[in-house]
């Protein structure tokens, strides 16, 4: 009996010594994980106001949660009295460890988060980076997805993505086109540059405004070349750019106009 009664003293000693401390412990993570819950919520209205990517916001509103908590827990450990100095330590190991083992994905990481935040390009862009030209078909975490113009499937990983040139062609509205077309020395020579304004004029997809620009470039070798420079939608690119060479060589057959091709004069002398 005796000895019942020192170790209910001792439990009562004990409760009386610890139960404050736990019950603001208790009190502390209950609270906390309540404001935990409201920054979060917060979180993710701001990152849906900014229009973030969907993919990037759950994963942003996860990893603030995740990382309040681990604090807020962290809190609560040392209020009950528990070490923590050892844990923070073993945590700040493992977590250098980890960076440097998966350094190369980290970096793949960070680049998928900086291009869904500051958004160079979005799906269905045409692009050009790192050596490839395609039409962004997906935006991951890690790697971006491009399909080239005759149908391949190239993976792109995000941080040399987002760390190098990237050349968006469906960035702007309007694209300018620009072509060069050369005739013979021996045609004539405002005949070619009206014709090719009527045929500026003419194709309904090139815009009056920026005007059409016409004009002689080079005295070339074989030929004087003429720049012609058009301003269209960007979907009608491709269309313009084939179709204006079609019509040039059908108007200019029509208009005998030569298109000549690369010639040389031989002069050959002879000794006696």
């Amino acid at each position: 009996m005796e000895q019942v009664q020192v170790y209910t003293d001792l439990a009562i000693k004990m409760i009386m010594q610890y139960a404050p401390s736990f019950l603001l412990a208790l009190l502390t993570l209950v609270i906390g994980l309540w404001i935990i819950k409201f920054v979060v919520k917060g979180a993710n209205k701001a990152l849906e106001r900014s229009k973030v990517d969907i993919s990037l916001q759950k994963f942003l509103a996860s990893l603030i949660s995740i990382i309040l908590k681990v604090l807020l827990l962290i809190s609560v450990a040392s209020m009950v009295g528990i070490e923590t100095t050892s844990f923070v330590a073993i945590m700040g190991a493992a977590g250098l460890a980890v960076g440097l083992a998966l350094q190369g994905s980290l970096a793949n990481f960070a680049g998928g988060v900086l291009i869904l935040l500051f958004k160079p390009f979005k799906v269905g862009d045409f692009i050009e980076a790192q050596g490839y030209m395609g039409t962004v078909k997906e935006i991951q975490i890690f790697n971006t997805v491009l399909n080239t113009p005759d149908n391949k499937v190239v993976i792109i990983p995000n941080g040399g993505l987002s760390s190098g040139s990237i050349t968006n062609f469906s960035k702007e509205p309007q694209r300018r086109v620009d072509m060069v077309f050369g005739i013979g020395y021996d045609d004539d020579l405002k005949k070619a540059k009206e014709t090719l304004t009527r045929l500026a004029r003419e194709d309904q997809r090139i815009l009056q405004d920026p005007e059409p620009t016409i004009a002689v470039s080079e005295l070339a070798d074989s030929s004087v070349n003429f720049v012609m420079r058009v301003w269209v939608n960007a979907a009608d690119y491709w269309g313009v750019y084939f179709d204006m060479h079609e019509k040039v060589k059908l108007t200019f057959d029509a208009e005998n106009i030569s298109i000549p091709y690369p010639q040389q004069d031989v002069h050959l002398i002879q000794n006696n």
